[in-house]
C-alpha cells in the first residue's frame, strides 16, 4: 500500500521537475526514492516519512547551494528574453517630453533612455530593462545585428 504511494509521490515530483526545469522539486524525488526503497524493504511508515523529510531536505541545503551556482538558466522566457537585445529606435526618445518608441519582438514599445540622453530616430539601443509597458534602452556605440 504506502509503495503506491511513494511511487506515485515519485513520479509526480519528476513530472514536475520535468515540467518545470527549474530544480523546483528534484530533491523531493531523492528522498521520495530512498522512502519507496524503505517501503520495498518493509519499513514502517512513520519510518518512510522521516527518510522521506531527512532526504528531501539534506539534498536541498547539500545541493541547492552548488545548483544555483553550476546551473543558470540557459533559455529566457516572457519579456526577459529583450533583455540585451539591440533595438532600432522608430519615434525620437526624449524623457522630458515623455516620449519615445521601439521596435522590438514585433511589436511597438514605448521606450525611455536610461541615462536622460536623447535618441532619435534610426538610431540603434540596447534593452537594459522592462518598466511596466515601457523598455528602458541605453545608446548603442557599436552597430551589430538590429531587430527589425
Amino acid at each position: 500500500m504506502y509503495i503506491q504511494i511513494w511511487l506515485i509521490a515519485l513520479l509526480v515530483f519528476l513530472i514536475a521537475e520535468i515540467v518545470t526545469v527549474a530544480l523546483v522539486s528534484i530533491w523531493f524525488v531523492g528522498g521520495a526514492s530512498v522512502a519507496l526503497i524503505a517501503a520495498v524493504l518493509g519499513a514502517p511508515f512513520p519510518v518512510q516519512v522521516a527518510l522521506f523529510v531527512a532526504v528531501s531536505a539534506a539534498l536541498i541545503l547539500l545541493l541547492r547551494p552548488l545548483t544555483k551556482k553550476y546551473f543558470k538558466p540557459q533559455a529566457k522566457f516572457g519579456t526577459d528574453r529583450l533583455l540585451g537585445t539591440q533595438v532600432v529606435v522608430t519615434e525620437r526618445i526624449d524623457n522630458l517630453a515623455s516620449t519615445g518608441a521601439v521596435h522590438a519582438d514585433g511589436k511597438e514599445w514605448s521606450a525611455r533612455s536610461q541615462d536622460g540622453s536623447v535618441l532619435e530616430v534610426g538610431s540603434v539601443a540596447t534593452i537594459l530593462a522592462i518598466d511596466g509597458v515601457k523598455v528602458i534602452v541605453k545608446p548603442c556605440e557599436m552597430k551589430g545585428e538590429t531587430e527589425a
